[in-house]
């Protein structure tokens, strides 16, 4: 079908340029005629799953039947009788047991389309009450190296403040570095008593890093000695009791199997435990020299407490130390940053809020939320067993105080909305308990939300680590995916009959798919779930990765750029736009649908759903090229037409790429 197109008009001349939305708009009156609950159910209008229904699908007359005890197909009967949709839908029809099934007139597609030529936003337009999101990501602890467990934090925050700038809200990121905690102590005793000169002239952050190791692997060294005859008697003692129970005559009745099944559960467990412990004693005492320092070093536990407890008191030579190590630490997490083209707003530390932590202690006890239990001070939330603990026995105060007077901080400055955790799931419960005692305690406590994510796993099923068991580095990751995509890179250019990068252009190209490839990889998992890292599918040029995107935009500017047709004048032509095909009109529909992506991730801060669109986007344009020549087009409207569509997909694949933080380049 084909539709004269006018000069063009803005988003706002075609209601909402979010279909889903202006669908949802025109159920709206009809429902609240029928329940009070319409929100609800307007969230059953999706998308249809199989186009042979339709482009959407409405499926609230099923629920509808129950509360007013009507038969679903009457109540969507009326429905379709009350709505106003017959300027963009063809006639809504009824299905099966009360299916409502609306198909898009291919005139209005088409109008569309026309639209939002030109439009690197593809329609979708910023919100009407723009709100105020501090996003707290990456955030790690400088005096360490970044590790490829930074990276979920690191790619989703970005991502999720690129979504939320997109859309109109006010965003500030803020890197919240561990700066200030016990690992300082840690560090600060290491310098002191086991530094190597010359390697903290060449390489100050790895020597820091090696420092912390050190001592951590000292202090756990002590620990694990002290605890494992508990342990071993733990188990001896289970033991015995499982073989006691083992032996009774009496039958095995289905309380019997459950206890022994638990005593077989907790005798793997302290198995497991006693194992690990008797590890971290074997590494220590199979080497002379760590055996030496740990004999030297019996209180390094107690004495690297105490030296965090001076920093934090503003002893100046562990001040001066710390103002040494700290210029060092940020400089090597500014290399890793740049590389992924990732910005911060604030880069603010625990340090920072440091003065504020008795007064924060004091205001809860003052307001009753906090009470001295044990020698400590914490919060006690109804529902939890655990406290919070804001204060410890030893005076010193924990992450919790340090979170709430940040909490306190953005609210006070940056007059927050909305603060948003892009932190692992491990910390649920900390969220929880921080969150809700901030609830308590601020007079106006902004929206809090903790999203959580999952591990990145090697393909053992672990934790991804170096075949030496070492947690891999972030920045020796990012090298290693550029070096992977350099041969594909060149690859496909050496395929040309006359090849079109430079050798600056081959590195330039392979850097973006090598960091946009680690990034897709990651991002395009629902944040919830554990990921098995894997070279192979990241870098691959076909499925769901960055550079079969990546090339898809590339392809489309190979053909204009065959063609010597600028992109810029096909899209500021007022030609018409032409759906004579199905594979034109579903790739006009899913252009069409990019608003409707930026929604979706929103509404749970997931972005792996813009990955969805953008998949879902390639595989219709591979099926455009396979049915609709562009060159060969049968008229001169109909190839401006195509090359419309075209253009259209490039900018919603750039674009779509960029609010994932991932570069594309025109030739690859």
């Amino acid at each position: 079908m084909l539709t004269a197109r006018c000069p063009r008009q803005t988003a706002e001349s075609l209601f909402q340029m979010n279909i889903l939305s202006e669908l949802r708009d025109r159920f709206r009156p009809v429902l609240e005629q029928l329940t009070d609950d319409a929100e609800s159910l307007l969230e059953m209008i999706r998308p249809s799953q199989d186009p042979r229904f339709g482009d959407y699908q409405a499926n609230c007359a099923m629920p509808l039947g129950r509360v007013l005890k009507k038969p679903p197909r009457e109540i969507a009967e009326r429905i379709v009788s009350e709505l106003n949709v017959g300027d963009l839908c063809e006639p809504p029809e009824v299905a099966g047991p009360g299916f409502i099934n609306l198909k898009l007139k291919d005139a209005w597609i088409a109008k569309c389309i026309g639209d939002i030529a030109g439009d690197d936003r593809l329609g979708s337009e910023p919100v009407k009450n723009p709100r105020h999101i501090v996003v707290d990501f990456s955030s790690p602890n400088v005096a360490k190296p970044m590790h490829v467990g930074h990276l979920r934090s690191t790619v989703i925050g970005d991502a999720i403040a690129r979504m939320l700038r997109f859309a109109g809200h006010q965003v500030t990121t803020d890197n919240h570095i561990g700066d200030w905690g016990t690992q300082f102590g840690m560090i600060i005793y290491g310098y002191r008593h086991f530094v190597d000169a010359d390697a903290w002239q060449t390489d100050p952050v790895g020597e820091l890093a090696r420092l912390y190791r050190l001592v951590n692997q000292l202090t756990e060294y002590h620990a694990a000695r002290e605890s494992l005859p508990g342990i071993r008697k733990q188990l001896e003692d289970r033991r015995a009791a499982l073989q006691q129970l083992e032996m009774d005559s009496q039958a095995d009745d289905g309380s019997r199997k459950k206890q022994k099944k638990a005593m077989r559960r907790q005798i793997a467990e302290l198995e497991e435990r006693l194992q690990s412990l008797q590890a971290r004693i074997d590494a220590v005492e199979s080497s002379a020299e760590l055996r030496n320092q740990a004999r030297e070093h019996t209180d390094i536990a107690r004495l690297s407490r105490l030296e965090t407890s001076r920093l934090h008191a503003g002893d100046p030579e562990n001040r001066a130390l710390w103002e040494e190590f700290l210029p060092k630490c940020l400089e090597a997490l500014q290399r890793v940053y740049d590389r992924l083209q990732i910005t911060f707003d604030l880069t603010r530390g625990e340090s920072a809020y440091h003065d504020e932590l008795a007064g924060v202690v004091a205001e809860l006890k003052d307001r009753g939320l906090a009470v001295d239990s044990d020698g400590a001070v914490c919060v006690f939330i109804d529902g939890n067993e655990a406290p919070f603990i804001v204060q410890k026995t030893d005076g010193a105060f924990t992450y919790a105080t340090t979170d709430l007077a940040t909490i306190a901080w953005r609210v006070r400055e940056l007059q927050a909305d909305e603060i948003l955790y892009v932190v692992d799931s491990r910390q649920s419960e900390h969220f929880r308990l921080l969150f809700a005692t901030a609830d308590r305690w601020l007079e106006q406590p902004p929206s809090c939300r903790h999203v959580a994510f999952g591990t990145v796993m090697g393909r053992d099923g672990r934790p991804y680590k170096t075949r030496s068991g070492d947690v891999v580095g972030l920045e020796s990751l990012l090298d290693e995916a550029v070096q992977r995509a350099r041969p594909v890179v060149d690859a496909n250019d050496d395929e040309r009959d006359e090849p079109l990068l430079t050798e600056e252009d081959r590195r330039r190209v392979a850097d973006i798919v090598g960091l946009g490839g680690i990034k897709y990889a990651d991002l395009h998992h629902n944040r919830d779930s554990d990921y098995v890292f894997d070279w192979d599918r990241m870098l691959a040029t076909t499925g769901n990765t960055a550079a079969y995107m990546q090339y898809a935009f590339a392809r489309i500017c190979g053909i204009f750029r065959r063609l010597g047709i600028d992109r810029s004048a096909v899209a500021a032509s007022d030609g018409p736009v032409l759906l004579p095909t199905a594979e034109e009109r579903t790739l006009a529909l899913q252009i069409l649908r990019f608003s409707e992506a930026v929604d979706d991730v929103l509404a749970d801060y997931r972005p792996h759903l813009m990955t969805v669109w953008l998949f879902e986007t390639a595989g219709c344009l591979s099926r455009f090229y396979g049915a609709c020549s562009v060159r060969d087009a049968e008229t001169p409207d109909l190839r401006n037409s195509r090359l419309l569509l075209c253009d259209l997909a490039a900018r919603g694949i750039r674009t779509g790429l960029s609010l994932l933080g991932i570069e594309t380049a025109e030739v690859m």
